[in-house]
């Protein structure tokens, strides 16, 4: 696309929604990933860690909701928001999806709060750092 000179019109907000969609299913992607990485590591240290059982539901509950966005933008992306009739349905689905992803971000941040097991790194880095 290009963009200097060029009116507002000849910009095709099909191409730019399913660009900014497939972007969104990228990120979803990575975080989904980095979610199983981290309940992989929670289960690792075992039921004897304090938050246990809160972070795996956490993390389970995240990931329920990430494949529910992925879902939802898989069908966003497949719709052409140049037909009008679709124009309402893809408007409503798309607020869902920011719903959805909000939700999943609310709980990323408890999963990160709770995290997991201190492993004394960040003191260790900063003695060898001198401060």
């Amino acid at each position: 696309m290009h963009f200097q000179g060029g009116s507002a019109a000849s910009l095709n907000m099909n191409l730019y929604a399913t660009k900014k969609t497939a972007a969104e299913g990228m990120l979803d992607i990575a975080l989904f990933l980095a979610n199983i990485t981290h309940m992989k590591t929670v289960i690792e240290q075992g039921a004897g860690y304090r938050y246990y059982a809160a972070v795996l539901t956490l993390i389970s509950f995240s990931l329920a909701l990430q494949i529910v966005a992925g879902v939802l933008i898989i069908i966003i992306a497949r719709r052409d928001l140049n037909v009008v009739s679709n124009q309402k349905r893809l408007d409503y689905l798309n607020n869902v999806t920011t719903g959805v992803i909000f939700v999943t971000t609310v709980i990323n941040f408890f999963v990160s709060f709770f995290g997991s097991k201190r492993t004394g790194f960040f003191r260790w880095l900063l003695a060898r750092l001198h401060f």
